[in-house]
């Protein structure tokens, strides 16, 4: 059977149809609530408090009833009015709802939430019907966008299903890209009906959660321990490769760049003020490089 994700997008996916057959199903309803619950494992929240949650691509609320059970405050959204329209029809006490597709970014204002899940939603941003939407794009505005509006203490837990492992790591390595520390952890990673991807993300270095149904040994804990390290060490990796190509300049060679970029820019001055065009005048700081900004 071919994934949902290869056939139209989520929204057209989702109608009518399709999302009360989803939110019947006993089969989906339970594993939902199983990936649901897992991920609010993962988020290690503290016991005696109750905490304010994104659930992202929350379809018809079978995360967020998950959360509720658990004394938590949530927000969700998704792409497909179909499947929101079923969760309003349930009728959360504990939780919004919004219609957003969450590869344009989220909507939310810095530091809102205590933490985020986000269950079998993430891999529909590597697929798209538009030539112009590319899927590292749309993950980036999804990272860069939950990287703001999550609490520096909180993390995430998003379960996907990559299509491939190339694509699982991808995803990885946009989140490490905007900043976040963490890694995959692959639950049942020996079951092809068990086995969940889930990427768990958090702003401070420390150890990735423990998967579970890992058998097969010493080498088998190894491979797990090597795909959660994925988001991290992709940052490390980018970091050396940013530090290498500044080392290669020898000191000399960069005085001569500053002093090529600095004439450069003082000829384009005087052929502004020739023309009669107004120009700030000449100061100490003219063609200074900037600080890269935070």
């Amino acid at each position: 059977m071919s994934r949902p994700e290869l056939q139209v997008p989520p929204d057209l996916f989702y109608n009518d149809k399709e999302s009360r057959k989803y939110t019947t199903s006993s089969r989906i309803i339970k594993v939902q609530n199983e990936i649901a619950n897992r991920c609010i494992e993962l988020l290690a929240l503290p016991e005696d408090k109750n905490a304010y949650i994104l659930d992202v691509g929350c379809g018809s609320g079978l995360s967020g009833q998950a959360l509720e059970e658990a004394g938590h405050v949530w927000v969700g959204c998704d792409i497909s009015p179909s499947m929101l329209e079923v969760a309003t029809e349930e009728g959360s006490q504990a939780g919004d709802l919004l219609q957003h597709d969450m590869g344009l970014g989220l909507p939310f204002r810095q530091a809102t939430f205590d933490g985020c899940i986000s269950v079998s939603a993430l891999q529909w941003l590597c697929y798209s019907d538009v030539n112009t939407q590319k899927a590292k794009t749309r993950l980036m505005r999804f990272f860069s966008s939950l990287y703001s509006c999550l609490k520096r203490t909180a993390r995430a837990a998003l379960q996907f299903y990559p299509e491939t492992p190339e694509q699982a790591v991808l995803i990885a390595q946009c989140a490490s890209a905007v900043g976040f520390m963490g890694g995959l952890v692959v639950d049942y990673p020996n079951s092809s009906k068990a086995k969940k991807y889930y990427l768990c993300l958090a702003f401070t270095q420390g150890s990735t959660p423990r998967a579970l149904g890992i058998a097969g040994g010493a080498a088998a804990e190894e491979e797990q321990q090597q795909q959660q390290q994925v988001v991290h060490t992709s940052a490390r990796d980018k970091s050396g490769d940013r530090n290498a190509s500044r080392s290669k300049m020898s000191k000399k060679q960069r005085k001569r760049k500053a002093a090529v970029d600095k004439d450069w820019v003082m000829a384009k001055k005087e052929k502004r003020r020739q023309a009669g065009k107004d120009t700030r005048r000449d100061s100490r700081y003219t063609a200074r490089k900037r600080k890269d900004k935070f």
